[in-house]
This record gives structure tokens, sequence and C-alpha cells, in this order.
């Protein structure tokens, strides 16, 4: 539309400048003359369409117009544009046949000029020429900047959504991870405890009485628990400086776990070699999660009457253990929902670059064993 419009107003203004000013052209304006002006400029109309078919017919209509005698300063615009147009949208080698045409087409019109010297006609057809190419070869490059940062801005957005899909998907397998080791550890010991509680509610009610406690107390901590992560799915905007990790169980709540797991049957004995230290919170939480899944497939599947916990402190690492007597293989894969808990505790301790292996010991009984590395103590630490 707008080349359109600028191709009327030039074919319209060529025409009437000759009709009021003609200067010293030998022939006055004719229906040819007019014709041949509109052939010169209505083709810029296409310019961007067929930007070279356009150059060529009009530097072709100016030749003619100029040498049948008509007024030399007119219709020499529409080439330079057209000429722009090429340099602009087309190949390199384009645009130098078109400056040729140009430059002999002005070169002729110049020439036509009372007293212009040829080399005068020669320096000032190629200059005009040569700026407009470096106008339209500047505005090539800016197109072609803009179309890269375009691309650029494209692919950075799809990279962040993909960014944004692979944290969304990592934090829902990181809290399914969670609400597994929560809910199968303290359902498991519900589930015993209810199970005793059933022989014993009428001989023995004291010992009924501990267990409806201990069921309680697994429930109440398992509901914390699954608030915790709940409470993390609906943060809002305004909270993200709340510590929503600050009551993440770790090793400090490990007597607790302890306690309960002695309330469901077998005797639980704690080993700590080494210095005690504090842990990163991501760290503590992947430990304590290693004992209670390991606890928990104890409790369901080994059969055990006595399990020995391991924390032992090294200089660069954290050996975290859990062995137990009994007759079972807890954590093998398609035993009941038991492989999810070996599958989360091998991509918790992998998450720290550790190393896990759990398998049925010589003797008799399953070990777990994982070693997590430590960072480094802070200098003068």
């Amino acid at each position: 539309m707008l080349d359109g419009a600028l191709a009327l107003v030039m074919s319209t203004g060529s025409v009437l400048w000759a009709v009021y000013e003609p200067g010293r052209a030998t022939r006055p304006v004719d229906g040819l003359s007019v014709t041949l002006t509109v052939v010169v400029n209505l083709p810029l109309a296409l310019r961007r369409r067929m930007p070279f078919t356009v150059l060529v017919v009009s530097v072709a209509g100016a030749v003619v117009y100029h040498a049948l005698g008509y007024h030399y300063g007119l219709n020499s615009m529409a080439p330079l544009l057209a000429l722009y147009t090429v340099a602009a949208h087309r190949p390199a080698a384009a645009t130098a046949a078109g400056t040729v045409l140009v430059v002999a087409e002005w070169i002729h019109a110049v020439d036509l000029h009372p007293g212009i010297q040829w080399w005068s006609a020669v320096g000032q057809s190629v200059l005009v020429a040569g700026v407009t190419v470096c106008i339209g070869a500047g505005v090539r490059l800016l197109d072609e900047r803009t179309g890269r940062l375009t691309e650029l801005a494209a692919r950075l957005r799809e990279e962040q959504a993909a960014a944004a899909l692979r944290a969304v998907t990592q934090e829902r397998v990181r809290i399914a991870r969670e609400l597994h080791d929560v809910v199968a550890h303290h359902m498991s010991v519900i589930s015993v405890q209810a199970g005793m509680g059933r022989y014993v509610a009428l001989d023995d009610p004291v010992t009924a009485h501990e267990t409806l406690e201990v069921i309680a107390g697994a429930s109440h901590e398992a509901l914390g628990e699954m608030r915790r992560l709940l409470s993390i799915l609906r943060v809002e905007a305004h909270d993200e400086d709340e510590d929503l990790y600050a009551i993440t169980p770790g090793l400090g709540g490990l007597t607790a776990l302890l306690e309960r797991v002695r309330a469901a049957g077998p005797a639980v004995e704690a080993r700590v070699v080494g210095a005690v230290r504090p842990l990163p919170s991501g760290l503590d939480l992947c430990a304590y999660r290693i004992v209670q899944e390991s606890l928990t497939n104890v409790l369901k599947h080994a059969g055990a009457a006595r399990v020995e916990v391991l924390l032992e402190y090294g200089p660069a690492e954290l050996t975290v253990g859990v062995t137990d007597d009994g007759t079972g293989s807890p954590g093998v894969p398609g035993s009941g929902g038991a492989g999810h808990g070996l599958i989360g505790m091998t991509e918790r301790v992998r998450l720290y670059q550790g190393k896990i292996t759990a398998g049925p010991r010589p003797e008799g009984g399953f070990a777990v064993v994982a070693v997590l590395p430590l960072p480094a103590p802070a200098p003068g630490g």
C-alpha cells in the first residue's frame, strides 16, 4: 500500500514538474512523455516483490525518456530508489549490476545538462549511486542483525520454557519422592502397630494403649510432613523469602525415628563413628531419608529382630549404613513397591555425587550402605 502510494505520487509529481518547469527540454510534454514517466515511476509499487526487475524497467524508461529530449532533470530518482531496494534486499551481484545500470543512466542524463563536463557527470553519477548503495547495504545489515536477534530471542524463550519445565518436573519428582518416603515409613509403622494391637487389645490393655500412642504419633508426624510438602506447592510470590524448608527432617530427628521403629518390634541400635558435624540441609535430609527408607523396608520385608544404624563421619565423606539380621530382601524391585524406595535412595545419593550399595549379606540379613561426600570445611573453621 505504501509503495503504491509512493509510485503514484512520484508519477504525478514528475508529470506536473515537466509541465510547470520545462527547463531546457527540447521536446514539450506530450502523451509519450507522460507514458514514459509512468513506466519509470509506477513499477515502484512492486519494488519489494521484484526489486531487480523494477530497477531494469525504471532505468530503461528513464534512458528512453532522456534520449528523446524530454526534461533531463526528471525521472532519475525512481532508478535510485529501485537501486536502494536492490541493495537492501538482494545479493551483492544483483546490487553491482544494478549500480552499473543506474550510473550509466545518470551519466546519460547529467551529460545532457548544458555546460557539464563529462568527468563531472561521471563523478556525480558514481557518488550518488555509491551513497544509495551504502544506505541500502546498511539497511540490509540492520535487517539481518534484527533477524538474528529475533531468532536468538525466540530460542532463548524456548530454552527458558524448557528449563522451567525441567524445573517443574524435577520438583514434582522431589515431592513425589518425599511423599513416598513419608507415607511408606509411617504407614509401615502404623500397620505393624495396628496388627500387634489387634492381638493384645483384650489380653494386655497397657500394651494396646502404648500401641495406639505410637500409631497416633506416627500419624501426627506424617500429617505434619505432608503439610510441609503441600505448603511448598502453595507458596505465593510474597512468600519467596520464607524458609519453607526450616522444618525439613534431618539426622537431628534420628532418635525419634529409631524409637518409632523399636516400638514396632525390632531392636534398633545406632552407632556414630567420628566427630559429628553440622551438615547442609539438603545433605542432612538425604542421610535421614536413607535411614528412614531402609528401616521402612526392614519393617515391611525383612522380618528382622535386630537392626544396626551406622553414621561414620570421615574427613571428606559421611557413610550411612543400615544392616539387619532378617531373612527377607527389602527393596528388591517388584516387591510390593519397595523397589521405588531403593530407586528414591539412589536418586538422592546421586544428587550429591555419592555412592550406594544394597543387597543381602553373606552372613544373612540385608545391608544398605551409602557414602556421601562432605563439603570442605570453611577456612579457619
